[in-house]
């Protein structure tokens, strides 16, 4: 792809204020941030109304990504997942990560595992992340390393996402 990549943006009520201080650091990283909204802080918005048109175009635009930033990140998720094509990871916090894994026996390197390796072995396309538990620095890092990490995985990794 030619020129900056292409990075789609929105939240709902609960990312609204995360967004607009995450913009100007994603656009300092060298992405091309197009806003899909909310462009108002509504309160009682609904996050489809912004996720499904959002995931609807990164399936259809080879080599563009997604960040949304919601309540928990996990409906925000679900919703992107209904759309073919669109693979959406969730993100709610680097101690939420090691925390998990530590309890699973492993370790984490610095709590953004789930992200490389939701890159690296699913092609994820969507970052939905928790703005309820995510700062701006968490954010910005998370959102550094999903657009920074590229999909390495062997064939079987491939097969399997061509299988959904």
């Amino acid at each position: 792809m030619e020129g900056k990549q292409i990075v789609l943006i929105g939240a709902d009520h609960a990312g609204f204020a995360l967004k607009a201080e995450l913009i100007p650091a994603i656009q300092a990283l060298g992405y091309d941030i197009q806003d899909r909204g909310a462009f108002t802080f509504e309160p009682e918005d609904d996050y489809p109304d912004y996720v499904l048109p959002m995931a609807q175009e990164i399936a259809k635009t080879p080599g563009a990504s997604a960040v949304f930033i919601g309540g928990s990140g996990q409906g925000e998720a679900m919703a992107a997942n209904r759309v073919m094509g669109a693979r959406a990871a969730v993100f709610y916090g680097q101690r939420r990560v090691s925390a998990a894994l530590e309890i699973e026996g492993g370790a984490s390197e610095d709590g953004f595992d789930i992200i490389r390796l939701t890159r690296r072995h699913n092609d994820a396309n969507f970052l939905s992340i928790g703005g309820r538990f995510v700062g701006l620095d968490e954010a910005v890092e998370a959102v550094r390393i999903f657009l920074a990490t590229p999909f390495t995985g062997p064939e079987r990794h491939a097969r399997r996402i061509a299988k959904f």
